[in-house]
């Protein structure tokens, strides 16, 4: 699995505006307290309450503050249908026409509409967002690419914003397939994986000219809880 997606993740580039947030010095970074997401967005008074979140993150609302993502994405592991190794069966469709070149507007129709599919199983899936992000690009639709860009963008912030990719202060995700998107978004290739141990994963990347970066950490903490409670038997 995970060979897998080091294969198939390799692929999605970074934009313009992620490589700029990652050079941001004014992204704080903010350790995710993972007890006052779940207060905070279980409280139907709180500005905070996952089902208002929800709601403004499926319109075309691009007001959504990055403190909004947070607690959004963290607290997407609190809600009942939340898995961590979800993906959907749309999402091979997609894949396979994204990676043929020139596109017709059909396959681009197609790229939209299964991509669109694979998202309402899969909210966070940040490779569909790319896909449906291209496909809407293709058919000259920009200003939904834009609204769909913002949202991709915010999501990445948000990850970023958990800590610095460092041992002492990794990076938050909620599924595994966030943690090849973040390297790849950042420009780098993922080589190899290490589980250190609680809830720490290293990913070693490939060696960038003028870089000497030689990977990153991740927490998967929270993500390996609610995986130890609904499937025991993994």
């Amino acid at each position: 699995m995970k060979k897998i997606l080091l294969v198939l993740i390799a692929a999605i580039t970074a934009t313009a505006s992620i490589a700029s947030l990652a050079q941001n010095s004014k992204l704080v970074t903010k350790k995710v307290d993972f007890a006052h997401v779940k207060e905070v967005t279980e409280n139907p008074d709180n500005k905070y309450y996952y089902p208002k979140l929800l709601r403004s993150f499926l319109s075309n609302d691009t007001v959504m503050t990055l403190e909004d993502y947070r607690n959004f994405y963290y607290g997407q592991t609190f809600q009942e249908d939340y898995n961590p190794f979800r993906e959907s069966v749309y999402s091979n469709v997609v894949e396979t026409l994204y990676y043929k070149e020139p596109h017709t507007r059909a396959e681009c129709d197609s790229i939209e509409k299964y991509a669109q599919l694979s998202l309402k199983d899969n909210l966070f899936d940040m490779n569909q967002m790319k896909f449906f992000i291209f496909a809407l690009k293709e058919k000259k639709k920009y200003n939904r690419a834009a609204v769909r860009q913002f949202r991709l963008d915010r999501l990445i912030a948000t990850i970023l914003s958990s800590g610095k990719g460092t041992k002492e202060e990794p990076w938050v995700v909620i599924t595994p397939e966030h943690e090849y998107n973040i390297i790849n978004f950042l420009g780098y290739v993922a080589v190899d994986h290490e589980d250190l141990g609680n809830g720490i994963e290293y990913i070693k990347v490939q060696p960038k000219e003028g870089k000497s970066t030689q990977g990153f950490y991740f927490d998967v903490t929270r993500m390996m809880e609610v995986a130890a409670l609904k499937f025991p038997d993994m």
